[in-house]
């Protein structure tokens, strides 16, 4: 069936009459503050106890807004006769966010989770040289950083979990299979009670023949 002749305009109209009798709602920011999605690109937070100043997210930013200064420590050993290791220290992690483009590169290359989306969104300075913030400040925005989604019921466990689950049901299986061992162990080595007839070494019951090719059997009429 071929379209009636200005069927489209007639219908965008019907939409702009339905927009012009709604009326209309200002939030009055800053008195009334958005609702943003729970995961929005506001900052990124750094957790600075998981960070290895391992560079990752220096490296693969495509702006290089990141700056990351460190130093080596040597560590002691942990036991007596060990030998020392170096690791890094962080000195300085500072982002300039007049740079950065929130495509969240830094947040994904991340291998130990010290990097996070925080909804924080009211940064705005009067001197673009501010919005580079140092590691103190992207640590109070770590503390606004919403938690994790739930998993799906139907979905697949962690391989990590599943490992660990497996492990655990595997020694806890060996514990309770130990106390059996040791209890048939000693019913078969208690004093007075042969392993098997005929067997040599094992006490014979009194009236019990002997089986043939057994020891002191031979010679005998």
């Amino acid at each position: 069936m071929a379209p009636i002749p200005g069927s489209g305009l007639a219908k965008g109209l019907a939409v702009t009459l339905r927009t012009m009798t709604r009326k209309s709602v200002t939030a009055q920011y800053p008195d009334t503050q958005p609702e943003l999605p729970p995961r929005s690109r506001g900052v990124i937070g750094l957790f600075e106890e998981n960070c290895t100043v391992c560079m990752l997210c220096a490296r693969e930013c495509p702006d290089w807004c990141i700056y990351i200064d460190s130093h080596k420590e040597t560590v002691p050993p942990a036991a007596p006769g060990g030998r020392e290791r170096s690791r890094n220290v962080l000195d300085r992690f500072a982002i300039d966010f007049s740079l950065c483009m929130y495509c969240g590169i830094c947040i994904e290359v991340c291998p130990f989770d010290a990097l996070f989306w925080s909804p924080e969104f009211e940064y705005a300075e009067t001197d673009i040289r501010d919005l580079t913030h140092e590691r103190d400040k992207l640590r109070e925005w770590m503390w606004t950083v919403p938690a994790p989604p739930a998993l799906d019921a139907g979905a697949e466990e962690p391989k990590e979990v599943a490992a660990a689950r497996k492990t655990a049901d595997k020694l806890a299986a060996a514990q309770a299979a130990e106390p059996g061992q040791a209890a048939g162990t000693q019913r078969a080595g208690e004093p007075g009670q042969p392993d098997g007839p005929g067997q040599p070494g094992t006490p014979r019951q009194p009236g019990t023949p002997r089986q043939p090719g057994t020891p002191g059997q031979e010679g005998r009429a």
